[in-house]
């Protein structure tokens, strides 16, 4: 069960190769002009391996705990760092390393301490759930903070990495919540015990496809203000508080675990976090050009050696005098 689990989980790494398709499309269309990013191909592609990988995680959850799933995605932090160089030629560091072997390290300990019991997700489950007093406290934090955040961001015009990460990562909070509970019972309805007849599981499947379109929004504005590995560890630091908060606030998935594995699941929660803030740390922007065309090389156009009217002229400084040059250059 465990393998199956690994595996499935594992196709988070998808997610990197979104990233990396959307920064690599952003990139090649600010030196082609402004076309729009959606008329691309390469977005397309970017969007389908996330759609891909959104499918391995949709299984997954409805196998195991969500907070054995989400730590996971440290395969894409790490690949970020590497592959960046090659498709995006950003600097590969001694820090991204190191960043990487305390990444792979905290997951370790986050895989061998988390929780490993499976849940039966059902439809009177998921009602008791969601009336429970610590999701409506948690659900009601998450909201003040939500609408917070996007008002700094649409109102304020805070373009900063943390807040733009932090709406994503709230609305992975409750895309987590929401996968879980129509995977577990689609997960149940295939063993026998249906439960695509109560109207529960399709009000999960409607926030489900809502948090994930509005993701992805966010995620590409992200990908379109800010480097690749930057937004890669941070997201996935982000990511995977957040569904590790749910998976033990909604579904209470820490219930009855050892003092012992709680200590030692945090400290890799802290490996891994410091790992991939290591790799983030100081990177340097992508840096793209924009396109110049000589007036030379247009057909019909000559090109003059000045590009001003002389000091003395009476049309200096003026547009007339900018005309006049054009006007003696056809």
């Amino acid at each position: 069960m465990f393998d199956t689990e690994s595996l499935l989980g594992s196709l988070k790494a998808s997610w990197f190769w979104t990233i990396l398709l959307g920064k690599y499309t952003h990139v090649r269309q600010s030196q082609r002009g402004s076309k729009p990013y959606y008329t691309c191909v390469l977005w397309w592609v970017g969007v389908a391996l996330m759609g891909l990988g959104e499918l391995g995680n949709f299984a997954a959850y409805g196998f195991a705990p969500a907070s054995l799933i989400a730590p996971l995605g440290c395969v894409s932090v790490i690949a970020s760092a590497v592959i960046s160089v090659a498709f995006l030629k950003e600097t590969l560091r001694a820090s991204d390393i190191l960043g990487g072997a305390l990444a792979v390290a905290g997951t370790y300990l986050l895989v061998t301490f988390a929780p490993h019991t499976t849940q039966h997700i059902t439809a009177h489950a998921i009602h008791r759930y969601v009336v429970s007093w610590q999701f409506l406290v948690y659900l009601g934090v998450e909201v003040l903070l939500f609408c917070v955040l996007l008002y700094l961001y649409k109102r304020r015009n805070v373009k900063h990495i943390v807040v733009v990460l932090l709406l994503v990562a709230l609305l992975a909070s409750v895309t987590v919540i929401s996968v879980k509970a129509v995977s577990g019972m689609i997960t149940e309805s295939v063993e026998g015990n249906l439960q695509l007849i109560y109207p529960i599981f399709y009000v999960m499947v409607v926030v489900m496809v809502a948090s994930c379109a509005f993701q992805i929004k966010f995620l590409n504005q992200s990908m379109k203000l800010f480097n690749a590995t930057e937004v890669v560890p941070i997201n996935f630091v982000f990511f995977t508080a957040s569904a590790i908060l749910a998976g033990i606030v909604f579904y209470q998935e820490f219930y009855g675990l050892a003092l012992l594995n709680i200590f030692m699941f945090l400290c890799g929660c802290l490996l891994s976090f410091l790992g991939v803030f290591l790799i983030a740390r100081n990177r340097p922007q992508v840096k793209t050009e924009r396109p110049f065309v000589d007036i030379g090389q247009v057909p019909g156009r000559r090109c003059t050696d000045k590009v001003q009217p002389e000091p003395s002229s009476l049309t200096y400084g003026s547009l007339a005098g900018d005309k006049g040059q054009t006007e003696s250059s056809t």
